[in-house]
C-alpha cells in the first residue's frame, strides 16, 4: 500500500480510530494486524520474508541472552546475521554478483550465457534487515534486553509508518515506545497533521512535478544537450530530496497521531557547508546506522588518519552498495566517500561566520553533491560518463526546453515549484515564534499556508491520480 494510493486515505484514519479505542494492552494487535495488512497489499508472498526475519532475531536475541559463554552469544548473532543478511543478498545482490562473476569469466573466454534470475526485489528488505540486525547486535552488546513478547517485538520490525522506506530505528527507541501506556493529545494530532500536509506537499507538489523533466532528460542523455542535462540534475536533487523527505515526513505524522515519535531523517542537506555536513543532515538515520555499527567496529577514528581514511571509503562503498545493487551505486557511494574522508585530513580550522563565506560553502557543497548525484540517476557508468561529458562540452541550448520535456508556460511554474521547498522549511520555525503582539497574527497567517497547501495538494493529486497514477517513492527500490 502506498501512502499516494485512495486506500490508504481511507486505511489511516480507520487504524488511528482503532488505535485509540482499543484498550492500552492490546493496542499491539490491530495495529500488528494492520501493519502485515499494508505490508501484504504490495505482494502477499513478501509476509513469508519478513516473518522470517522476525522470527529468527526474536530466538537468536533471546538465545544470545540466554547463553552463558561468549562462543554461544557469538554463534546465536552470527545465526541471526547469516540468515538476514542472507536474504537481502539473495533477493538484492545475488543477479549482480553472478553476473559479475559471469563477466570475468568471459574475459578469459568462458562462455556462460547467464541472463539472470530475475527475482523480484522485496519492498524495504534493505530497512527492515538493518533494523533487525541491528536489534540483534545491540542485544550481544548487551546494550538492551531481548524482548520476550513477540507481538511488540514483530510490531517494532513491521510498524507500517515507517517499514518501507524508514527512518531505521532503533529498538531502544520504538520498542519503549509501543510498550507505552499513550493517550490521544490534541498536540499530537496537530504536529502529525503538519507533517503530513509538509510530506504531501513535497511528493506530490514538487517531486512528482520536477520528476517529469528530470526523466526526460535522462531517458536519452545522448541527444539532450548539456544544459538540460545541468538543469536536470539540479532538479533530480531537489526531486530526490523531496520524494525520501516527503516519505519521512508522511511516516512521522502518521506515528505522531498514534502518540509515536520517529527518528529525524533530514535537516536541509542542501544548506550544508561541506560533504560531511551533508551527510550529517541527510539519510539521518542510515547515517548514524553505519556509524555505530560498521564505522566504529572498524575502528573509527581511533586508528590513525590513515586508517581512518580507509574506514570512511569503506563505509561509503557499502552505503553506496545498500542503494543498489550496479556500479553506479557504488560510484556514487565511493565519491562521497573520497570528499568525507578528504575533508577529515584537512587541518581543523576554526569556522568562519562571515555570510558570504558560509553561502560560498553551500554553493560549492551543492555543486559537488548534484555532480555526484549524476551516477545515482543514471542507469548505467556509460550513461553517467556521457551526461558528464555533455555538460563540459556541449552546450547548445537552443533545445533545452525540448529536452526537457518543458514548454515555456512551464517555466514558471518550475521556478515556483522549488521556490516551495524554502517555504515548507521555515513554515514551522515561523510558526513557534512567540511575539506578543504578533502571535495571533503569525497564527492566522500558517494556518492559511497550511489550508492552501492542504487545497492545493488534494486538487493535484486528483488531477495526477486521474490522468496516469502518482509515480512510487523513490526509495521503495531500495
Amino acid at each position: 500500500m502506498s501512502f499516494t494510493s485512495l486506500v490508504f486515505f481511507i486505511f489511516l484514519p480507520a487504524i488511528i480510530l482503532i488505535h485509540w479505542l482499543t484498550p492500552h494492552k492490546l493496542r499491539w494487535i490491530p495495529l500488528l494486524t494492520a501493519s502485515y495488512f499494508f505490508y501484504a497489499f504490495y505482494n502477499v508472498w513478501l509476509l513469508s520474508l519478513i516473518l522470517t526475519a522476525t522470527l529468527v532475531c526474536y530466538l537468536c536475541a533471546i538465545c544470545t541472552e540466554n547463553a552463558a559463554t561468549s562462543a554461544g552469544k557469538k554463534a546465536s548473532v552470527a545465526v541471526a546475521a547469516t540468515i538476514c543478511l542472507g536474504l537481502l543478498f539473495i533477493f538484492k545482490y545475488l543477479d549482480f554478483t553472478v553476473s559479475g562473476i559471469c563477466s570475468l569469466m568471459e574475459l578469459f573466454g568462458v562462455e556462460t550465457n547467464f541472463t539472470g534470475f530475475n527475482l523480484i526485489l522485496p519492498v524495504g528488505i534493505s530497512f527492515y534487515t538493518f533494523q533487525t540486525t541491528s536489534y540483534t547486535f545491540d542485544v550481544y552488546r548487551g546494550t538492551m534486553k531481548a524482548e520476550r513478547h513477540l507481538g511488540y517485538f514483530a510490531l517494532f520490525v513491521v510498524f507500517f509508518p515507517q517499514l518501507v522506506a524508514g527512518p531505521i530505528e532503533r529498538p531502544a527507541d520504538l520498542i519503549p515506545q509501543l510498550r507505552a501506556e499513550r493517550h490521544p493529545s490534541a498536540d499530537d494530532f496537530a504536529d502529525g497533521a503538519r507533517s503530513l500536509i509538509f510530506g504531501y506537499a513535497q511528493k506530490i507538489l514538487i517531486a512528482d512535478f520536477v520528476a517529469q523533466f528530470v526523466n526526460a532528460a535522462y531517458q536519452d542523455v545522448y541527444s539532450s544537450g548539456g544544459l538540460a542535462l545541468i538543469i536536470a540534475t539540479a532538479l533530480f536533487a531537489v526531486q530526490i530530496y523531496c520524494d525520501f523527505s516527503g516519505y519521512s515526513m508522511i511516516a512521522t505524522g502518521c506515528a505522531k497521531m498514534m502518540g509515536i515519535k520517529l527518528s529525524k531523517n533530514f535537516d536541509r542537506p542542501y544548506i550544508a557547508t561541506s560533504v560531511r555536513d551533508f551527510w550529517k543532515r541527510w539519510h539521518i538515520s542510515l547515517t548514524k546506522w553505519f556509524t555505530d555499527y560498521l564505522y566504529i567496529p572498524l575502528g573509527g577514528n581511533r586508528k590513525g588518519r590513515i586508517r581512518r581514511f580507509i574506514n570512511v571509503l569503506i563505509v561509503f562503498l557499502i552505503s553506496g552498495l545498500w542503494h543498489g545493487a550496479a556500479l553506479t551505486f557504488v560510484v556514487w557511494g565511493g565519491l562521497h566517500g573520497l570528499f568525507v574522508a578528504a575533508e577529515g585530513l584537512l587541518p581543523k580550522r576554526e569556522e568562519s561566520k562571515k555570510a558570504a563565506v558560509i553561502w560560498l560553502k553551500r554553493a560549492a557543497t551543492f555543486l559537488i553533491v548534484c555532480f555526484i548525484w549524476i551516477f545515482f540517476r543514471a542507469s548505467s557508468l556509460a550513461e553517467a560518463g556521457e551526461v558528464i561529458r555533455s555538460i563540459f562540452t556541449d552546450w547548445q541550448a537552443g533545445e533545452t526546453l525540448k529536452s526537457l520535456g518543458m514548454t515555456a508556460e512551464e517555466i514558471m511554474p518550475a521556478i515556483a515549484c522549488v521556490a516551495l521547498l524554502p517555504l515548507i522549511e521555515n513554515l514551522p520555525k515561523y510558526e513557534t515564534r512567540h511575539l506578543p503582539l504578533s502571535e495571533a497574527y503569525a497564527q492566522s497567517n500558517c494556518a492559511l499556508v497550511y489550508a492552501t497547501l492542504l487545497i492545493t495538494i488534494a486538487v493535484c493529486w486528483c488531477a495526477v491520480l486521474g490522468e496516469n497514477g502518482l509515480s512510487a517513492f523513490i526509495y521503495f527500490s531500495f
